[in-house]
């Protein structure tokens, strides 16, 4: 068993390889897909219904995981069929083949409603150029001019691009609910920030914990504020469900989470997920001692130099933060000659 900073452990060195599956627990494999980008996976599970396989979550929408899919069904899934696709989120990397699943073998999809909506409204706003309103909030953001200039000519992402379409049709799951899966019966909590209405699942009669992206071992999910909302405020919605789950968190919880290494050390992990945030605005609040757009503000949020392949996604995480700072009321904002909204501390 690996070590790892802060206490934490991993049962398991390495993931397992494309096609195959590692046992994690009785009746419950996990697998991997390919991502196009630097976070270049997703893990999916698989639970042993007897009969059929409950999954959790999908990957991309492609030829290649389409391909990965069959192999895995008629190797470590045995042939038996996928009867249940469970989504935790409406993240493209996560229900990306449900509709697939869906439409190809009669699977049921079970998420939040929050989840459902956003995934099929999402997937039938085709742009091929940024939106009016997308452009107008890249502005205010104050992105780099020769970024934006590139954006602005671009096809921006597109959820259709790499979500299967959704079909009519989907089973609810809520704060609350139970679910019966791998033979364990798992409670339903709802997590928040990184996606609104965010599905966890927690095993009543072992240790195990299927988090999703709401709760990974070795980084912290994204967390932005997009045109759709601008005034959304992300931050305080992470803040109060990591506060809400933290004490759900046993030590011997292992922790099945959309990306990186399954862990234990659960206790620890929350609080360094709410500490790491924390951390993150007093050192935003001490840099605003002069205005500042969110695009000036990725230094002392992210301690690194930002590459253009992470560009859009530290842009959105920084206008959540400066917004959290603005609305919480610790920081005023004014519009720019350019058009970006500035923050500055309050005396």
């Amino acid at each position: 068993m690996k070590d790892q900073p802060e206490g934490l452990r991993t049962p398991w060195e390495h993931p397992p390889s494309e096609g195959e599956a590692i046992e994690v627990a009785p009746g419950v494999l996990w697998m991997r897909l390919p991502l196009p980008m630097k976070l270049d996976h997703v893990n999916i599970y698989a639970l042993d219904d007897g009969d059929a396989w409950s999954v959790v979550d999908t990957g991309f929408a492609s030829k290649r995981s389409k391909a990965i899919w069959r192999a895995l069904m008629t190797g470590p899934l045995g042939g038996k069929p996928v009867r249940r696709v469970v989504v935790t989120h409406h993240h493209p990397d996560h229900i990306g083949l449900a509709g697939w699943l869906q439409s190809e073998y009669g699977a049921e999809l079970v998420t939040t409603r929050t989840a459902w909506l956003t995934a099929r409204m999402l997937t039938l706003d085709e742009q091929k150029l940024p939106s009016r309103e997308s452009l107008a909030f890249y502005r205010s953001a104050g992105m780099d001019a020769q970024v934006y200039a590139q954006r602005a000519q671009e096809r921006p992402f597109n959820f259709c691009d790499v979500v299967t379409p959704l079909p009519l049709g989907y089973t609810r799951i809520a704060q609350g609910n139970s679910i019966t899966m791998g033979g364990r019966i798992w409670d339903v909590h709802i997590g928040n920030g990184h996606a609104p209405e965010h599905a966890t699942f927690w095993s009543r009669e072992d240790n195990l914990v299927l988090a999703g992206d709401q709760i990974l071992s070795s980084i912290s999910p994204n967390i932005g504020v997009y045109a759709t909302e601008p005034m959304a405020d992300p931050i305080a919605d992470w803040l109060e469900a990591c506060e809400r789950l933290a004490p759900l968190a046993r030590p011997d919880h292992l922790v099945l989470g959309g990306h990186k290494l399954p862990f234990t050390g659960l206790p620890m992990r929350m609080r360094q997920l709410i500490d790491n945030h924390h951390g993150a605005l007093t050192r935003l609040l001490d840099y605003l001692d002069t205005p500042k757009s969110a695009a000036e503000c990725f230094t002392p949020l992210f301690k690194r130099k930002i590459g253009s392949a992470e560009y859009g996604l530290a842009l959105v995480e920084a206008v959540a933060h400066v917004s959290h700072l603005y609305q919480d009321g610790l920081a005023t904002r004014e519009r720019r000659a350019d058009g970006a909204w500035v923050y500055q501390r309050k005396a």
